[in-house]
């Protein structure tokens, strides 16, 4: 890792390079016992606190007597950690003037670093996202050539979506069952992009907002960005909950209702056609707007492709069910290509809220979106026989290797739903990192704090041979034991 930046005499002018005490500082950390190394363990700590601004830049660190004292460790083992803290960039020294705090060179504060792509030698499941392969990328950047060299002489900006894009969406849901025309539709730069638009449209500050536990943790964060109270519904092995959601409805009457209705994210269940037709019937009985992702509708594995749950609705009741979807999981995250169907004033509406931010999205990748979706079924068709073979490989794995966990199979979506059989999803997250795995808790995707902790989502969108490979880590980490606590980390998490 780079050098980090070193401490200049003016800083402390600027307001930076107060001192830490040792009490102040061990307070904000895990306590080491059981975790082995320890040395390790708080290194990592102190590097997460820097990274998401609990502890600024250029502060001096207690000196190292001191905090073992706090600590109640051994002066070596604080040694140690400020050693690994120089070595990866987190702090410097000068002699006389103690250890200081630094962000190593290329990294960002409040988090944001331990979001970008982890190095090679880490086997990352907390990204349910499959890549595109290089020949389709590359026969479809050939295709939209000339067409991206006529757009070069126009002003290039389509708040709306390329027409081109608009039609071809607003094609593909006709087809599925809704009839649906290019008014109808917005392009946005991904579902993220779309669900914030709705929620900023549609919800204020303090409004409800029903959702299911489990969910999509970027959704669920949007919503506590936005200050927003969500309602949560259950969706456990079994499915959802309908009747709590009629009474969620009834009783709460939510501004607003987003579902995953479609190899829900992270059970990978499918909602059955009854369900989705009394949900919206309790939904319209209550004026409740529905959002629904269907992001993943693509990915049926063991059934046939669900149609648009908006087509379930019962006539005239449809006004107020709002779609969000994106190439994301079919096609490719790096496209950055998502849409929201929805009545054409609504639509409008969401425009003239996107302007303000972001006045349209990027053409070359709107025309790769139309090549692709040109192509048909054809690549979907070939992802999911990827997909199916990768399952079968995280399935067997997991047999093999960690047999007392358990899971269903889902008949579609990216990944496995998996019970460890005790609150240690957290702690195991931990340790696998010191196994060269990123995998997040359970608990992330929860809309309510202190549960799933006896869960992780797994994705199956890796080759065969790697999710082998992170099987196997997972099970040494817990083979060697997990630590009394688990590392603070704070901040964002990026789970896609």
């Amino acid at each position: 890792m780079a050098s980090s930046t070193p401490y200049r005499p003016g800083d402390r002018a600027r307001g930076v390079g107060r001192a830490l005490g040792g009490r102040e500082l061990a307070a904000m950390l895990p306590d080491p016992a059981g975790a082995r190394p320890a040395y390790r363990h708080l290194a990592r700590a102190i590097g997460t606190l820097i990274l998401d601004g609990r502890i600024a830049p250029h502060v001096r660190l207690p000196a190292e007597r001191e905090l073992a004292a706090a600590l109640h460790t051994s002066r070596p083992t604080v040694t140690a950690v400020y050693d690994l803290l120089r070595e990866s960039g987190f702090a410097h020294s000068r002699q006389g003037s103690g250890t200081w705090t630094a962000l190593p060179q290329g990294r960002t504060p409040s988090g944001v670093t331990r979001l970008l792509a982890p190095a090679d030698t880490v086997i990352d499941l907390a990204r349910a996202s499959p890549g595109l392969p290089e020949h389709t990328l590359a026969d479809a950047l050939a295709e939209i050539t000339p067409q991206l060299t006529a757009h070069a002489h126009t002003p290039g900006y389509h708040p709306y979506g390329l027409p081109e894009l608009r039609a071809a969406i607003a094609g593909r849901f006709t087809e599925r069952g809704l009839a649906t025309v290019p008014e109808q539709i917005l392009v946005t730069s991904g579902a993220q992009h779309a669900l914030t638009l709705v929620l900023g449209l549609l919800c204020g500050p303090g409004d409800r907002v029903m959702v299911e536990s489990p969910s999509y943790p970027n959704a669920l964060e949007a919503m506590r960005h936005a200050r927003l109270r969500p309602v949560s519904v259950p969706v456990t092995d079994d499915g959802w909950d309908i009747g709590i959601a009629e009474s969620t409805l009834h009783q709460a009457v939510p501004r607003l209702a987003c579902l995953i209705p479609d190899f829900h994210n992270p059970t990978g269940l499918l909602m059955p056609d009854a369900e989705r037709a009394r949900l919206l019937r309790a939904a319209h009985r209550s004026g409740t707007w529905v959002v629904v992702d269907e992001t993943l509708s693509d990915l049926a594995l063991d059934v046939p492709a669900p149609p648009p749950f908006a087509a379930r609705a019962a006539r005239g009741g449809g006004g107020r069910v709002i779609t969000i979807g994106s190439m994301s999981k079919s096609h490719w995250g790096g496209l950055r290509v998502g849409w929201v169907r929805a009545g054409a004033r609504l639509v409008t509406e969401l425009v003239a809220r996107r302007i303000a931010t972001d006045v349209g999205g990027s053409v070359m990748d709107q025309l790769l979106a139309v090549a692709l979706l040109a192509r048909g079924a054809g690549p979907v068709a070939h992802r999911l026989e990827e997909l199916r073979e990768q399952r079968s490989t995280l399935a067997a794995a997991l047999s093999e290797h960690l047999p007392e966990w358990t899971w269903r199979l889902p008949p579609g979506g990216l990944s496995l739903w998996v019970d460890l059989g005790e609150p240690i999803a957290p702690m195991l997250a931990e340790r696998a990192l010191d196994h060269g795995v990123r995998i997040e808790s359970g608990s992330c995707f929860a809309a309510d704090p202190g549960v799933f902790e006896q869960r992780l989502r797994i994705p199956y969108t890796l080759p065969p041979e790697t999710l082998r490979e992170a099987v196997r880590r997972m099970a040494a980490a817990l083979a060697d034991g997990l630590p009394g606590s688990a590392t603070a980390r704070g901040g964002p998490r990026w789970i896609v």
